[in-house]
């Protein structure tokens, strides 16, 4: 008997350490070739560990939450055989991130595309994408399953640990439908009038309060508040929306299509602010992040080059990326790079916010509720809808009237639509 030594692979882009956020095993548990061990997380992507070879594992190496620097010893695996090479810590993991230029591996180290050198001790590394608590499934398996429009998330495997099996997406394909089961709410979490629940913050959570808690030390955000009369608007939206072949329009393209306009005037909105070099980088494209809830927290995929869409190219895009987000297949292109962001909170939106800046952008624009109130116009009561905007900005480099005239730029072209569609508007 040997024992395969498996460490943190490289997974590229300079990444020096990764957290781990979830085991698949634990000792005494016996593997397969291919199956998931460990997912690890980078700074947006969360990344499959498989294992190379099938045994016994030994020992695990790290508690989850904890961090790990690439090339640290991850899991121990006793196999037939005589012991063989611990890899050094190569290539890619399984997960979301997005091919990108990597160093050439030495011999005894898998390639980027996934294909397994002929050496014994090469740890085998696939590209597929995956998220924390997704089935455990080999790629030719998800394949199957995807070409028979089998959703794995509902499949029961039979395999060790929970394994997916070709043979099961096959029982799922031939399966009677059942009739959906009403929905129960969770049960209590149980706890007494005096016990504490302590929850790790690990994962993704830790990425997103690691964030907001750097946006808000290092940046001095100012927010300013205006309301927006959207009565024509809608009124435009709803005569758009009537058209049945074409994609559906919310407020965001309107509202992109708007922001996009506004930074012509106002380019050291479109920015990033380098406070380290102490350089603010205006962008001639305009990037535009859209805070999207997900189970796994808040994501900003991004809808790159606004500026070239149009409305229902924009509603289509937003759609698409959202849904990457949410399905937890968005590329780190496609969660990073934004210049601007908008986040909006739909029918839980509020009547005011204090959105926090997206770093190192240096403006977000936060959309509230919309509702029907009754106003004055031309000396009449008249019901009119609503809406406020509650945007802020890094007050290092924006000054108080530039974000004022910036929104209410914003409120001249969404209250007089028409504006939109002119062209050079």
């Amino acid at each position: 008997m040997g024992v395969h030594v498996i460490k943190i692979p490289d997974i590229g882009e300079g990444i020096a350490e990764v957290e781990l956020v979830a085991w698949h095993v634990k000792p005494g548990d016996t593997v397969v070739e291919d199956q998931s061990l460990a997912d690890v997380m980078t700074d947006k992507a969360t990344v499959e560990i498989p294992s190379p070879v099938a045994g016994k594992v030994l020992s695990v190496g790290g508690e989850i939450g904890q961090l790990m620097a690439v090339g640290s010893e991850l899991i121990r695996i006793e196999v037939e055989g005589s012991s063989s090479p611990s890899p050094t810590g190569g290539g890619q993991g399984r997960g979301q991130a997005s091919p990108a230029p990597t160093p050439p591996l030495p011999p005894s180290q898998p390639s980027p595309g996934g294909g397994r050198s002929e050496a014994p001790q090469a740890a085998r590394v696939e590209a597929d994408v995956t998220a924390v608590g997704k089935p455990i499934a080999s790629p030719s398996v998800r394949r199957h399953a995807s070409e028979l429009g089998i959703d794995l998330a509902k499949v029961r495997g039979t395999g060790p640990a929970g394994r997916i099996m070709h043979a099961d997406v096959d029982a799922a394909a031939t399966a009677p439908a059942r009739a959906p089961q009403p929905q129960r709410a969770p049960p209590m979490a149980g706890l007494g009038r005096d016990d504490v629940e302590n929850i790790p913050i690990i994962g993704m959570r830790r990425k997103i309060a690691q964030r907001m808690q750097e946006a808000k030390r290092n940046i001095p955000h100012f927010t300013y508040v205006e309301e927006v009369d959207v009565t024509e608007l809608e009124a435009l939206r709803g005569r758009l929306n009537a058209k049945k072949d074409r994609t559906r329009l919310t407020l965001l393209p309107f509202l992109m299509r708007a922001m996009v306009v506004a930074l012509r005037d106002f380019p050291q909105i479109n920015s990033h602010f380098d406070d380290t070099a102490g350089v603010l980088k205006r962008h001639g494209a305009v990037h535009i992040g859209i805070a999207t809830a997900t189970g796994a927290g808040l994501m900003v995929p991004v809808v790159r080059h606004a500026q070239e869409l149009d409305r229902w190219g924009s509603a289509a895009e937003v759609a698409r990326v959202a849904e990457a987000a949410r399905n937890g297949k968005a590329t780190r292109e496609e969660l990073s790079g934004s210049t601007i962001t908008i986040t909006s909170l739909g029918a839980l939106g509020g009547i005011v916010s204090t959105p926090i800046i997206n770093q190192p952008e240096v403006a977000i624009v936060g959309v509230n509720r919309m509702v029907l109130r009754p106003m004055i116009v031309g000396g009449a009561v008249v019901p009119r809808q609503m809406m406020n905007l509650s945007s802020s900005f890094d007050h290092r480099v924006v000054d108080g009237h530039v974000g004022a005239e910036f929104v209410q730029a914003l409120r001249a072209m969404l209250e007089h639509p028409a504006l939109l569609f002119i062209e050079g508007a």
